[in-house]
């Protein structure tokens, strides 16, 4: 979600003593030493690993990572670019139908959709993505988030007046679409109705299972079991495990509740403040977002949701074993012996790296037999150090200071309060770690830390060495090797990239890109032959401007990791974000999302001219958020 730098959460305050202590002679010699010193001397501890995998036998037509296409050059277009000898189709736009038999509303260019047609809707401002096979690369579900809303669009006269049907049609248009696919020779179609379609919002009713479920501080008024909840909302990016279901993640939730004047340590801790609740206005009419009289409904939100796309009469599940936080995504991977490993980052200033080792091995017989799997296993935060290691510490009640006269007596409350427990721990704050990617021929990991313009500010954390730009306003891209199979707790790391534009004058602006310049990497992928998709988030209130000037609009790149080289592929509509990013087995479709075309700088559309910023995709009515299918003319692999 592209978010104005000036209202970004920053709700960190902990000192993290480790290699942000001033007084360490590493850290001084850092510091002293400056960017270029820094990065060449931690792109050593992984000299030579980068290079495995790069050649050999490939599960996708023996093509290696090699890119083939030839770079788009950046614009300022209302349309989406791809290179030449590719295609693209505009599919399932907000307000399309999902596809539930007898009930599929077609979307109305005045948004005068009512709150129930908007439940049987595509929602707004898509992003995660994931594709189930159901017959090879021809056929199949695909599952996407709904992040916010732009109520500007969503109502006829936006926000001008407001009433419990708005509200009710804002929380519609939040949550995740189940639809089916069906190839038809070179092009896509939705199957309309199909048996799987399904729409998640945020008044659908959910479980909260794992060792934090029946918690007292999960606990309220409208459920005293502290298990049962209603709905999910600001799904980001995603996971897909391997075992068939699709995870979203619940990203930035403080935005939806009306916090108190005094606010006390835990909500502080989590950005519950006296006016948030005004972006979306739910409080009004919906009495569990008011914070002074719900103080724990909050607490319920902030978790991964796992979703079986092939049962739509199936609860979604809050895993609660995956720790709470400012959720991002969830990347998923296998330990050698078939143990699940989950990596999360958390979309906040000065906030940390996660990672989940599941207790058991991933069981045949799908989601069925893995039902518990996510609710047993330890939870980590990542510590990077300054020599280019680093170490996953465990969130674990009674170990590394997390003891009850702490606030943390039982596992539960190292969950909920996942912030708080890191902070003790000593984990390293990071720049607003994004998407995380697990290389599938190396197990390196990737994750986009996407910006910090707090970086060294007056009274904020200082640069160290994983995030070592002052007002970082580009973002860079860090990987990590774990020593030895990925349930491993020491792990190798280095930058792939400093994002950047080389033409800007401020150093710490100019990056090292080996390729096309960006800024803000946001979305992330390593596909089945080991090319890495990057996507970039940059606000729309920053795009074309100041250190952006050269880049107006957001883009997806390519990157061949054994060399460096980033290549640019694709550009988006004006006042979008480029996100969403999952492919068919054969990696001859690739499918991504258009997220808030034409959104202003204010991030709020005038009602009165919604295609003031863009016309992208009808041309006329609305912009609207979108799904864009992306295939090659002649049949081939994408991006080769």
């Amino acid at each position: 979600m592209a978010k104005d730098f000036a209202r970004m959460e920053d709700s960190n305050p902990s000192g993290n003593p480790t290699i942000h202590d001033v007084s360490d002679p590493q850290r001084r010699v850092f510091v002293r030493g400056g960017l270029a010193a820094a990065v060449a001397g931690l792109f050593g501890p992984l000299a030579g690993c980068a290079s495995t995998g790069s050649g050999g036998s490939n599960a996708v037509s023996g093509l290696g990572r090699a890119i083939g296409f030839k770079s788009v050059p950046m614009a300022a277009v209302d349309q989406v670019v791809v290179p030449e000898g590719y295609r693209t189709q505009v599919l399932y736009r907000w307000g399309d139908p999902t596809g539930i038999a007898g009930r599929m509303p077609a979307f109305k260019t005045d948004a005068s959709d009512s709150a129930d047609d908007q439940a049987l809707q595509a929602g707004m401002h898509h992003d995660g993505m994931a594709f189930f096979p159901l017959d090879g690369s021809n056929r199949g579900l695909l599952v996407l988030n709904h992040e916010y809303v732009d109520d500007g669009l969503l109502h006829t006269d936006g926000m001008k007046t407001w009433s419990a049907a708005k509200v009710r049609k804002s929380m519609h248009a939040h949550g995740v679409s189940v639809i089916e696919l069906q190839r038809d020779g070179a092009a896509w179609q939705q199957v309309l109705p199909s048996r799987f379609a399904r729409r998640i919002t945020a008044l659908t009713p959910m479980t909260l299972t794992g060792p934090a479920a029946g918690h007292p501080m999960l606990r309220t008024a409208g459920d005293p079991s502290g298990t049962q909840v209603l709905g999910t909302f600001n799904n980001c990016a995603n996971g897909q495990t391997p075992w068939g279901t699709y995870l979203t993640c619940e990203e930035n939730f403080a935005d939806y509740f009306e916090g108190t004047a005094t606010p006390d340590a835990h909500q502080k801790r989590w950005g519950l403040k006296k006016g948030n609740g005004a972006k979306y206005r739910w409080h009004e009419h919906e009495e569990r977002f008011d914070v002074a009289k719900h103080p724990n409904e909050s607490n319920r939100y902030g978790w991964v949701v796992e979703i079986d796309p092939q049962d739509p009469t199936s609860m979604p599940r809050k895993r609660t074993a995956l720790g709470r936080a400012a959720h991002e995504g969830a990347a998923v991977a296998l330990t050698d012996d078939g143990r699940a490993v989950v990596y999360m980052g958390e979309d906040s200033r000065f906030e940390y790296i996660y990672k989940f080792v599941s207790r058991d091995k991933v069981r045949p017989g799908g989601a069925a037999a893995n039902r518990d799997l996510l609710d047993h296993g330890t939870l980590y935060v990542g510590r990077f150090d300054v020599d280019g290691t680093g170490e996953w510490l465990p969130l674990v009640q009674g170990k590394g200071g997390l003891v009850a006269d702490k606030g943390f007596a039982t596992q539960g409350d190292v969950l909920i309060k996942s912030r708080q427990a890191s902070d003790i721990l000593g984990a390293t704050k990071m720049d607003r770690p994004e998407w995380t990617t697990v290389d599938p021929l190396t197990k390196e990991v990737y994750c986009t830390l996407t910006n910090n313009s707090n970086r060294g500010a007056p009274g904020q954390p200082f640069m160290d060495a994983a995030n070592p730009r002052s007002n970082n306003t580009m973002g860079q891209i860090i990987r990590w090797k774990e020593s030895g199979d990925l349930d491993a707790t020491k792990f190798a790391w280095n930058h792939l990239v400093l994002a950047g534009d080389p033409k800007q004058t401020r150093y710490e602006a100019q990056g090292n890109v080996k390729g096309d310049a960006f800024g803000s990497p946001d979305g992330l992928m390593v596909d089945a032959r080991g090319v890495l998709w990057i996507q970039t988030d940059v606000s729309t209130s920053t795009l074309g401007k100041g250190e952006y000037t050269n880049l107006p609009n957001n883009q997806m790149l390519a990157c061949d990791p054994t060399k460096g080289e980033i290549r640019r592929f694709l550009l988006g509509p004006a006042g979008c974000e480029i996100t969403g990013l999952t492919a068919t087995p054969d990696l001859r479709t690739l499918f991504i999302n258009i997220q808030h075309p034409g959104e202003p700088a204010n991030e709020r559309s005038d009602p009165e001219r919604p295609l003031a910023v863009s016309k992208w995709p009808d041309g006329a009515g609305r912009p609207r958020s979108a799904t864009v299918v992306i295939t090659k003319i002649d049949g081939g692999v994408i991006g080769s």
